[in-house]
């Protein structure tokens, strides 16, 4: 079973049934035991202040991952299983503002934008990488 604990701002407007269904469908294949994935909807104003303590860019971005166990990463630290034997794949935080602007210069709508970007993220918990 995957669960997708999702967290947003109130003022944001997100179809939370569509995302975590996108979600679990997305993870199924890909994760053979129980998994858990926590997604937060903010605005720029805290994607900007993470990215800069995080990845010393001064400007806001559309998503960010934070892996709990990171295998692609040098010397990457082990986490001990968990006693519920549940796979916690990480955090996934996502600007709303940004995957409305994101929306709009795609054609697409903002929960199918917030899904593509989530999925992104995805691949960055589970090791998979694009040239930066």
């Amino acid at each position: 079973m995957i669960t997708v604990l999702l967290q947003t701002e109130s003022h944001y407007p997100v179809d939370r049934k569509k995302i975590k269904a996108a979600v679990i469908s997305y993870l199924t294949p890909k994760i053979k035991s129980e998994a858990e994935v926590s997604i937060t909807i903010v605005g720029d104003r805290q994607m900007h202040e993470l990215n800069k303590t995080y990845r010393q860019k001064d400007y806001p971005t559309d998503v960010l991952s934070f892996p709990h166990n990171d295998p692609s990463q040098p010397n990457p630290v082990p986490f001990v299983d968990p006693p519920d034997s549940v796979i916690r794949l990480g955090d996934i935080v996502v600007s709303y503002p940004q995957a409305v602007t994101e929306a709009i210069e795609e054609n697409k709508l903002v929960d199918d934008q917030i899904i593509f970007l989530i999925f992104h993220g995805i691949d960055h918990l589970l090791g998979i990488h694009h040239p930066e």
